[in-house]
């Protein structure tokens, strides 16, 4: 017999997780979630939303399309989803230190973290490429937002140069720039490895790359490494 006494009455959230059958199952669920992410990145990277199939991403993750549906209600969700994903890692993950005195130390950890990105997550790093290739349309609500976090650094490099730790530049068009040499390891892949004698597949040394941007743009912002 159930137990309805209110000593029973434990709201789920008081609960400890479940250790059974169902929670030993969620594993499985997680790892098919993982391959359905994994397939969506390659096919929106190729093929951008308008020209992804769900039947596509579910013969890449090794799904029937009914049992992809079965987890996503269709590509629209999955696509937003991952565009969200890159846009939530560029701001997070590239702040700048609001409160940090060394431009030196913050653009060269930016610039790193940056090429980092291309480099480790260039076919989701390519979604936005191509979404912006597109028209940007999923991007509308987007951009408030990314003028104001771009903003904030704007500030803050100001106010570098007001203190007259760098040389008066246009702060905005400096963080274009780097954005526009990072992204490049990942939206023009093939090319860096053709200009660098590499094979199509072949690993990047990355140090290299790192050192001479963050030398550049350190040099150009009058910044002494």
């Amino acid at each position: 017999m159930t137990d309805t006494s209110p000593s029973a009455a434990v709201t789920a959230q008081q609960m400890p997780a479940p250790m059974g059958p169902l929670s030993r199952a969620r594993p499985g669920r997680e790892r098919i979630l993982a391959a359905i992410r994994t397939a969506a990145i390659t096919e929106f990277s190729l093929h951008g939303l308008k020209g992804a199939s769900t039947q596509a991403i579910a013969a890449r993750a090794g799904l029937t399309k009914p049992q992809l549906h079965y987890y996503i209600p269709g590509k629209e969700e999955l696509y937003e989803e991952l565009l969200m994903q890159v846009l939530h890692d560029w701001k997070v993950v590239f702040d700048f230190q609001e409160n940090a005195n060394d431009p030196g130390a913050v653009l060269a950890d930016y610039i790193r973290k940056k090429l980092d990105h291309a480099f480790d997550n260039p076919e989701i790093s390519r979604i936005f490429t191509r979404e912006v290739l597109d028209g940007g349309r999923n991007l509308e609500r987007y951009w408030p937002n990314a003028r104001a976090w771009t903003q904030k650094k704007v500030d803050i490099i100001n106010g570098w140069i007001a203190r007259g730790q760098m040389r008066p530049l246009d702060a905005r068009l400096l963080l274009m720039h780097i954005w526009a040499m990072t992204q490049s390891y990942a939206d023009y892949a093939l090319q860096a490895r053709v200009m660098l004698g590499l094979p199509p597949d072949a690993p990047i040394d990355r140090e290299p790359i790192a050192r001479e941007l963050v030398a550049f743009v350190l040099g150009g912002c009058g910044i002494k490494a």
